[in-house]
């Protein structure tokens, strides 16, 4: 599968710590940003990606090259003008061909299902959606009940806020897409041309995926989001084995009956700790002896359900 990685990202509200490197090559316990995300994409089946430059475009060709080394395969796209999101991913057409793509910032981190975005897909567009308790900072994405968009809203103030569901900047989309983008010019996916494509009746799914995102556009986001991949809170992608998360919660003995209670009839083992096996794999769940949450790991996809579980009924306790 093909896949185009927006890398062009200065970070200028991130240059005060960010010692003069692009915004993509900030570390993430360490490692470059964009490595991470290269590897969520290779661990997701992604082998071809494309990335668009803009600054500091020799720093970041010297780092990945031609992508071997982490096990996929590499090209580039520079800008010699300010392309916006969606004409950047024009420039990308020689690359992208006649299948359906993915497109993903690298100016965020995130450990999604992109394969289960990829099979998701249906129509014309489909946007991974997060939901934030605090959208301000993002684009907000209106959807009906059957996940269909029906508009957007662009960095409002709280008067204006309708929705938690905020765009990620990773879609998936059908190439015939691209012949709308003007070529050579600032065209943003966002502004211009989602609002362009519900106009022409052109279908636009959102999708909210489970897992972690931030992104570490400030100072205090980018610490953020070291921290939580210390605290477990965020699966670094690439670093091998099973996904491990951890739920906060106010009373984990009480969570851990309500969890119980709820996994019983579905043959959970209790033996140590909640174990459940099914059909999206096996997930274990038990409690943290040093702090107020619960630990769970196993097969990613029962891990995401059990979390997901786990945090509705945290929810409902509050």
């Amino acid at each position: 599968m093909k896949a185009v990685i927006l890398s062009g990202g200065e970070g200028t509200r991130l240059k005060a710590i960010s010692g003069g490197l692009p915004k993509p090559m900030m570390p993430l316990l360490g490692t470059p940003l964009l490595e991470h995300t290269v590897a969520l994409l290779r661990d997701s089946g992604f082998d071809e990606l494309c990335m668009t430059l803009r600054h500091q475009t020799d720093l970041i060709r010297e780092h990945f090259q031609d992508g071997e080394k982490f096990g996929v395969h590499i090209e580039y796209r520079e800008e010699c003008a300010p392309l916006g999101t969606a004409g950047a991913v024009r420039n990308c057409g020689d690359f992208v061909g006649k299948e359906n793509f993915l497109v993903m910032s690298g100016d965020s981190a995130c450990d999604f299902d992109l394969a289960g975005l990829m099979r998701a897909h249906s129509g014309g567009v489909t946007i991974a959606l997060a939901s934030q308790a605090d959208p301000l900072p993002y684009g907000l994405v209106l959807t009906d009940r059957r996940g269909q968009v029906t508009g957007f809203l662009e960095k409002p103030g709280w008067e204006r806020v309708v929705t938690d569901q905020v765009s990620t900047g990773i879609y998936v989309l059908n190439p015939e897409v691209l012949t709308l983008v003007p070529e050579g010019q600032n065209y943003d996916f966002a502004k211009d041309l989602f609002p362009r494509l519900l106009s022409m009746g052109i279908p636009i799914r959102g999708k909210v995926m489970e897992g972690y995102w931030c992104d570490i556009g400030t100072p205090r986001s980018y610490y953020q989001c070291n921290l939580d991949a210390l605290d477990g809170l965020f699966h670094l992608p690439g670093t091998g084995g099973a996904p491990k998360r951890v739920v906060p919660c106010r009373d984990r003995a009480r969570l851990m009956r309500a969890m119980g209670e709820a996994l019983a009839e579905f043959g959970a083992d209790f033996t140590d700790g909640l174990t459940i096996a099914g059909a999206y794999g096996k997930a274990h769940l038990a409690p943290l002896a040093d702090q107020c949450a619960l630990s769970l790991d196993g097969d990613r996809a029962a891990v995401r359900r059990l979390e997901a579980l786990a945090r509705k009924l945290e929810r409902s306790l509050e």
